[in-house]
This record gives structure tokens, sequence and C-alpha cells, in this order.
């Protein structure tokens, strides 16, 4: 770790300094960070060099995620989504349990030897999508209004959606391999989504009681409206993991408590929370390539190729178009959100909490190795197609409008579904 940290800021300084430049290009953020990272890592220059599984690099992985959890819950506004809830309840509902029956069925056919558990824990693993792979798919003005919120909505909720997933086939996967006896799996599942639900909605509540009173008696400094978020998601991960709860559930169900009853108190809070979420997951993507896709490069086989190139391809697409029947959507909207379910972050935590107890799982090595190789195969396909197929497709629905009231591919804010 001695040049670790000195890199890792050269790199960050570097990037600052073109970030302008970038910005809205093919040349996103996490293919140069991921691509620094694999030049200046274990099968690089060797400058960044630390254990995947040891105590910094979890810690680094978990603080990301549960400030993105947190962030991206707390925004979830359920009196404005239900404006909009036809696409992202569709990709949610209908999409994510499609993708991930889809990628289970893959993952038994590509792999042979897996036992049904360890193709369904492969599945979950890859089922969460990262938005900001593709951030100029989620940003662009001019793509239609429910087409954006529809990809925004489900890439800020799938991750929760799918830690207690991931914690449950887990669970059973490791019962099934004998390294927990399956009464012992079934409790520890119960602890950590119950525990870790309960921290986050206590903590939640009184973070955001803290914010509603301070705001009607003025007691509260503009700058400490910034900080309590960020501390609130802290509390609620770090109040959680020691009584055995997931600090990401905690993380989750206290980031929508905070977000329903802060909301009352109006304001914007969430800018602190946002940049230090957006520099840990920069951070995060510099040690994926340095520590994770190097290695994994070195163990590619045409089973992990077949499966990274489905994964993000017939698994996404054809659920998507599935869960799109009824909605009337034209073939390059169908295309469009089937293509943009890039992974990124959560996978790459679910690969971490795996390496913290190695052996567990027979096919442990060619697992991770798969699901390492389709986050890096997403970085880089997902981040040269975001812009400019957000660009053709915004217009393409300028160009193409559907007469009459169309609810997928219109910008109005009608109740749709």
């Amino acid at each position: 770790m001695t040049w670790a940290v000195p890199a890792i800021a050269a790199i960050l300084i570097a990037f600052s300094a073109i970030s302008g430049r970038v910005a809205g290009t093919s040349l996103t953020a996490p293919i140069i960070f991921t691509a620094a990272g694999l030049l200046l890592g274990l099968r690089g220059a060797g400058l960044i060099e630390a254990d995947v599984a040891g105590e910094t690099v979890k810690l680094l992985a978990e603080v990301t995620l549960a400030l993105v959890l947190f962030v991206d819950a707390s925004r979830v506004d359920l009196s404005a989504l239900r404006q909009q809830i036809a696409v992202p309840r569709r990709l949610l509902g209908i999409g994510l349990p499609l993708t991930i029956a889809a990628g289970f069925g893959i993952a038994l056919l590509v792999f042979g030897d897996f036992a049904v558990p360890e193709a369904l824990l492969l599945a979950v693993i890859l089922a969460p999508t990262d938005a900001a792979l593709g951030k100029a798919v989620v940003t662009l003005p001019g793509l239609p209004t429910r087409v954006r919120q529809g990809l925004n909505v489900e890439s800020g909720l799938n991750d929760g959606i799918c830690v207690p997933l991931f914690l449950i086939v887990l669970a059973i996967a490791s019962a099934e391999s004998g390294a927990i006896g399956g009464g012992t799996a079934l409790r520890l599942v119960g602890e950590q989504i119950g525990y870790g639900a309960a921290a986050g909605l206590v903590i939640g509540a009184v973070a955001a009681a803290v914010m509603v009173l301070g705001a009607r008696r003025w007691t509260i400094d503009p700058l400490w409206r910034q900080i309590v978020p960020v501390a609130a998601a802290a509390l609620a991960y770090t109040v959680a993991v020691p009584v055995g709860g997931s600090g990401f559930i905690a993380a989750f169900i206290g980031g929508l408590t905070f977000g329903a009853i802060r909301r009352r108190a109006g304001g914007e809070v969430s800018h602190l929370i946002e940049e230090l979420g957006d520099l840990s997951n920069s951070v995060t993507f510099i040690v994926f390539g340095a520590l994770m896709l190097g290695p994994a490069l070195g163990h590619l086989s045409w089973q992990v190729l077949v499966y990274a190139v489905a994964s993000l391809t017939v698994v996404r697409l054809v659920p998507v178009a599935i869960s799109l029947i009824g909605l009337h959507a034209r073939v390059p909207t169908v295309a469009f959100l089937g293509w943009f379910g890039p992974r990124g972050l959560a996978t790459i935590v679910f690969v971490i909490l795996i390496l913290e107890e190695p052996g567990e799982l027979p096919h442990e090595d060619i697992l991770l190795t798969t699901a390492i190789i389709t986050i890096g195969l997403s970085v880089l396909a997902h981040g040269v197609t975001a812009a400019p197929l957000a660009a053709r497709y915004s217009a393409w629905s300028k160009n193409h409008p559907r007469l009459g009231r169309h609810p997928l591919e219109s910008s109005s804010n009608e109740v749709t579904d």
C-alpha cells in the first residue's frame, strides 16, 4: 500500500484537469479510472497493490455502496413517482425477476459444473444496474421523460432490492456447499434483513425529524443541513452491522425513510453526500481495475466471455422487452431501455463480500471471474455507447413523434399505467 494512495490521488488530480473536456463524450470517468487502475495495478506498474479482500478495500467498497444506497433511496418521491410509474414498475417488477431467471438459466448452460445455488448467485450478483456508467442516458434533457426517469429510478432502487436477494442466495449456496448449516444460514439472513431494516427505519426517521424540526425553528446552519444525511447513512450502517444486521439494507431503508419525512422541510440537502459518493465511487473503480480486473483477465476463458456477453445482451434485452408489453413502445425505445443496464458498483461490492469468506463455494473462482469480466466489459461497452446512442435516440424521438396519446415515448407527466 506504500504507493497506492499517492497513485490514486495522482489519478484523481489528473482526471480533474480534463474532466470538463471528457464530460458528455464516450470517454467516461469509469473507463478512465478503470484503465488507470489496470495500468498501475497488480498486472501493470505495480504501484497499486493491496489484498482485494483486505479491510481497506472492503471498507472503501462498503462505504461507497452505503452512500449510494442512502442517497438514491432518499431521492425517491413517491407522490411524484406515481406520475411516471409505468416504466420503473415494469422494469423492477417484471424485468428484474426475469433478468435473474435468464441469468440463472444461461449460467447452468454455460457452466455445466455449477450447482443450482451458484448459478442463481451469479445471476443475482449481475442483476443490479449502475446509472453512473452511462450518465449521459439519465441526464440528457432531450430524452423522453419517462424513458430517462425510468432508467434512473430502476438503477436507484434495484441495488436495494438485490441486496437481500444476494444475502439469501449466498446463504443458500454456502449451506449447499456445507460451509454453514441450513438453519444457521436462515437465522443469519433473517437477522441481517430484520435488524438492518429496523436500524435504517429508526435512524432515518430520527435524522429526518431533526431536519424538519430544525427547519421549522431555524436552528440548523445551512452547512450542517448537508452533513446530516452523510451522518445518517454512516450511523445506519454502523449501528446495523454490530448487531448482526445488513448495513446496506439499513442504508437503503434509512434513505427511504429520511427522504419521505425530510421532504416536508424542503430545501436541498444531498449535495455533500452525492459528492462524497462520486469521489468514493471513482476510487472504487480505480481499485477495481488495479486489484480485480487485471488478475481476472489472466483467467479469461470462452465460458466466462460467453456469459459476460450474454449477461449484457439477451439476459437484459429480452426481459426488458417482455416487461414493456402493453406500453406500445416502439423498437428503438425497447432496444434503448434494454441496452442501458450497465453493471457496476453493487456487483463489485457483492464480489468483495464473497471474497471476505473465501473457499465457501465450490466454483468460487470462476463465478467471481465471470462477474468481474462482465463489469469490465460493461464499463467499456456502456461507457462508449452512452453519449452517442442517447443523442441518436433523442433525435429519433423528436423526429418520429407518435400521433395521439402515447404512454412511454411522450414527454408529458400524465399518469400512464
